[in-house]
């Protein structure tokens, strides 16, 4: 099942990198680019096939992708690629100009990819991390909304006997310990509450808020039990409890002041409907970007985890190896099969997510350092005409070329490290 697991990520990553390569294919196509190559992998070419104007292929490193269209910088000064020079850095930039002109055709003048207008270059740039979007929500919302999440219900797990302060780290009631609100109220484990004070409690959030702003208050608590509804009386108790933020999740290591029923909840898994399931994906987002920005800080912990012999934090930086390892132990785990296909579908958009997110980054070679130059270009051409200055022309990405090596370098370090990571000290789910 390990196997099976990595294998079905591996062909999961394939459609997510081809995905993502046919964006950029189809609008270059829609553009009028021209485009000799579509490729899923790095190295030696396993299968190739020719239609039209555009070779298909897959390569032996499932890797990536590319896609080749000719033109991708302007011409040096002279109209004409420059020649060779004895500078490393001139080298950078030209040898990038020599392989964007290298299969260029007659009556290709016209097709070349920097010769589009500004706008239609971010198009085709975006158009691939976008189609890595579009998958992630795809399956996001497949899960969400077909097989559900586990998560805090309004059912009783276990009833707390007194009141114990959350940040005292303890579940034993000592003698003085105030009895809890739900034990003298007679709430049992197994108990559905169905509504507080007169309010429906249709999710957990709902109802943990409510506790928590009723402090010092009776209130009646209708639940169902073995089929029927009773209704309880309960006097909030004033406690320390955990802080939660905005969107209900448990602030770690942050207490507040607030009411204090008494009960553990259930935890169960929960169809979400569209409006919460968009409210969850938005969390996700905003939780990927902060992890992208916070990867810098996360270094020194990998290096400790993959040569010093020190634990993998649970929120370790994770490559494709990693992910693959993930995808195999989620098929080991002792669930039901369905929620084991949901994890590894969530597995996969969040592939995608971060796809997206990466490659959306203002930083050559990555597409949103070609969406950065093109903005670049509309911006001084626009400042141009405004100005009734002449036309500067296109922006000359290809002198940035030393910069993308030097990120480049910088990424594949990264890669390198974290490959050592996950191969000698995997994260793991189980």
């Amino acid at each position: 099942m390990m196997i099976l697991g990595i294998v079905v990520f591996a062909f999961g990553l394939l459609i997510s990198i081809a995905w993502h390569e046919l964006g950029h294919l189809s609008t270059a196509k829609l553009f009028g680019i021209r485009v000799p190559q579509y490729m899923v992998g790095f190295g030696p070419t396993v299968w190739s096939r020719r239609k039209g104007e555009t070779e298909y292929g897959f390569k032996a490193v499932p890797m990536g992708g590319y896609i080749r269209m000719i033109g991708m910088f302007p011409p040096g000064d002279d109209g004409r690629i420059t020649a060779r020079s004895t500078s490393p850095w001139r080298g950078m930039i030209e040898d990038a100009r020599s392989a964007a002109f290298e299969e260029l055709e007659p009556g290709d003048d016209t097709r070349l990819f920097y010769t589009r207008a500004p706008w239609k270059r971010v198009i085709v740039m975006f158009a691939g991390p976008f189609m890595n979007l579009i998958l992630a929500v795809a399956l996001f919302l497949t899960v969400l909304m077909g097989f559900g999440i586990a998560q805090q219900t309004t059912s009783v797990s276990s009833v707390s006997q007194c009141v114990i302060a959350q940040s005292e780290n303890r579940d034993t009631c000592r003698t003085g310990d105030q009895p809890s609100p739900a034990a003298a109220a007679g709430l049992k484990a197994g108990d559905k509450i169905v509504s507080f004070d007169g309010v429906s409690t249709g999710s957990w959030n709902q109802l943990s808020d409510l506790i928590r702003a009723n402090p010092g208050k009776e209130v009646p608590i209708v639940v169902q039990r073995q089929g029927k509804q009773l209704t309880l009386h309960a006097k909030i108790a004033t406690n320390q409890v955990a802080q939660k933020d905005s969107s209900g999740q448990i602030v770690q290591g942050k207490y507040v002041t607030a009411g204090f029923l008494g009960f553990s909840a259930a935890t169960g898994v929960v169809r979400q409907d569209f409006g919460q399931s968009v409210t969850w994906m938005s969390d996700r987002v905003g939780e990927a970007v902060d992890s992208i920005a916070a990867l810098p800080g996360k270094i020194p912990a990998l290096w400790d985890a993959a040569f010093n012999g020190a634990p993998r934090q649970a929120d370790s930086p994770m490559g494709v190896v990693g992910a693959a390892r993930v995808g195999g132990e989620i098929f080991t785990l002792d669930i039901p099969a369905t929620q084991q296909l949901a994890m590894f579908v969530m597995l996969v958009a969040g592939f995608n997510l971060s796809l997206f997110l990466f490659n959306m980054l203002p930083l050559l070679p990555l597409d949103g350092g070609h969406i950065a130059g093109a903005l670049w270009e509309a911006l001084r051409r626009n400042t141009a005409r405004v100005l009734r200055r002449p036309d500067p022309g296109p922006f000359d990405v290809a002198k940035l070329m030393p910069v993308a090596y030097v990120v480049a370098g910088i990424f594949v370090c990264f890669t390198l490290l974290v490959l050592v990571a996950d191969v000698v000290n995997p994260v793991k789910i189980s």
